[in-house]
């Protein structure tokens, strides 16, 4: 493991989540979890052939379309591929910088991103990343031996935040790539408009990936505990404001839960797995929690 992992691993919560993995397998194929045939992801397979039908066979399955052709009927089947597709979208905008824990938003999204790449190619899947703002900054290709890790560290860390974000552009010219269909995980804050960033992310959902999206915030952002006259200054647009945040307190809260509801909602309409996560949770329990979470949804 190079000194770049290190930064960014914590073997702790590696080992708590892994433990998590141990115990989630036997219920559903989930989160992390490395036998590809749960109705948790979507199976990864090819077609491979037709054959014709025979009672009790899964009616979900019949080419309908062959039996209207040929008035008999024939099920498909399907040669599973043994590994996964796993592609990262980490935001490294500027909006990211902002924290003042012990993980700003980057670097706690940097190492949500590197955990589920350990973990993910320890259970041998493809796992590939992609830094971007208002564009496609960087990218790793999808890989699946454990010394890829690093390739996939170094993007994060040769990426700092540094300029502004448009999610929504992104995710749709990554959608018309039209890679092989898998499982599609965002970190970012989501700042910007928020019906271009559902277009996009409905536009991976239509490419038929599933979709993961992991909304990372501040305690500030979401709890706007500010007291007393205060300097407020733009991390993406070069202005600030000198105000008494008491007296702003609750519009921006009104306008906060519009934001974060607007995602949520427009996530489950699409059938995309939504997570709004506090940089200021335990990672290992917070991914723990949302698996906990999905389990009990699948149940």
């Amino acid at each position: 493991m190079t000194p770049d992992s290190k930064r960014f691993l914590h073997p702790e919560a590696i080992r708590r989540i892994g433990r998590l993995e141990i115990r989630a397998r036997h219920v559903v194929d989930g989160f992390m979890s490395g036998m590809h045939r749960s109705p948790y992801f979507g199976r990864s397979i090819e077609f491979l052939q037709h054959r014709q039908y025979s009672p009790g066979d899964d009616l979900r399955f019949v080419d309908w379309k062959a039996w209207a052709k040929q008035d008999r009927l024939y099920v498909k089947q399907f040669e599973e591929d043994a590994s996964m597709r796993c592609l990262l979208l980490v935001d490294v905008s500027r909006s990211m910088q902002y924290g003042r824990g012990p993980l700003n938003k980057y670097e706690y999204a940097a190492t949500a991103a590197a955990s589920l790449a350990y973990l993910l190619l320890r259970q041998h899947d493809a796992v590939g990343c992609i830094a971007f703002d208002e564009q496609v900054r960087a990218r790793t290709p999808l890989r699946s031996t454990q010394a890829h890790l690093s390739s996939i560290v170094q993007t994060l860390d040769a990426n700092p935040p540094r300029a502004k974000t448009d999610p929504g552009g992104v995710f749709r010219s990554i959608a018309e790539e039209n890679f092989r269909r898998g499982l599609v995980i965002v970190l970012s804050d989501l700042l910007g408009d928020v019906p271009s960033t559902l277009r996009g992310l409905r536009l991976l959902r239509q490419r038929g990936h599933d979709v993961l999206v992991l909304h990372i915030m501040d305690d500030d952002e979401l709890d706007f505990p500010f007291d007393g006259p205060t300097r407020f200054e733009g991390l993406e647009l070069a202005n600030h404001m000198n105000c008494n945040p008491r007296a702003l307190r609750e519009g921006y809260l009104a306008a906060l839960e519009r934001f974060v509801s607007g995602l949520r909602h427009g996530a489950a309409r699409d059938g995309i797995d939504y997570e709004l996560i506090r940089t200021s949770q335990p990672m290992d329990a917070a991914l723990a929690a949302f698996l906990s979470r999905r389990l009990a949804v699948r149940k």
